[in-house]
């Protein structure tokens, strides 16, 4: 048991993580959306690495890490707002729009829109500062990628 102890605190601590930016901030709402239901899918965290990649210009394996990291964060995270407001002072308004699509294109990876995963979106909807005719046409274009994409 102390041998435990000791090597415990032998161990490497781990890499600090890095402030969240715009980027990072999404990256963590996106996974906070997959989790908010406490089933975190397969296709879901695919959709987010595929929806890092697109939006970050990262291959898949660089995407994956970056959604690693988003998921660290969002475990030691501010209030989901919080993320938002960082996106909401970092992007334009389109990025803003392309935010709220991505996070509804999360919710419908699985097939299943659940509550928790859209008052999650309804919170960050409002501090991204924009509209419920934002949000709808953000999810008709997430709708449409589903099939599409």
């Amino acid at each position: 048991m102390f041998q435990g102890i000791l090597n415990a605190l032998k161990a490497p601590k781990p890499e600090p993580l890095p402030e969240p930016d715009a980027k990072l901030a999404l990256g963590a709402l996106l996974v906070r959306v997959a989790l908010s239901d406490h089933r975190y899918r397969v296709e879901e965290i695919g959709r987010i690495d595929r929806l890092l990649g697109r939006l970050n210009g990262l291959n898949p394996v660089e995407a994956a890490k970056m959604r690693a990291t988003c998921e660290k964060l969002d475990k030691q995270a501010p209030d989901t707002e919080d993320f938002a407001h960082l996106i909401r002072e970092a992007v334009s308004f389109e990025a803003r729009i392309d935010a709220l699509e991505a996070m509804w294109e999360v919710v419908l990876a699985d097939g299943v829109r659940r509550d928790e995963e859209v008052a999650v979106i309804a919170a960050a909807q409002e501090a991204l500062g924009l509209s419920q005719t934002d949000s709808d046409a953000a999810r008709a274009r997430a709708e449409s990628e589903m099939k599409h994409g």
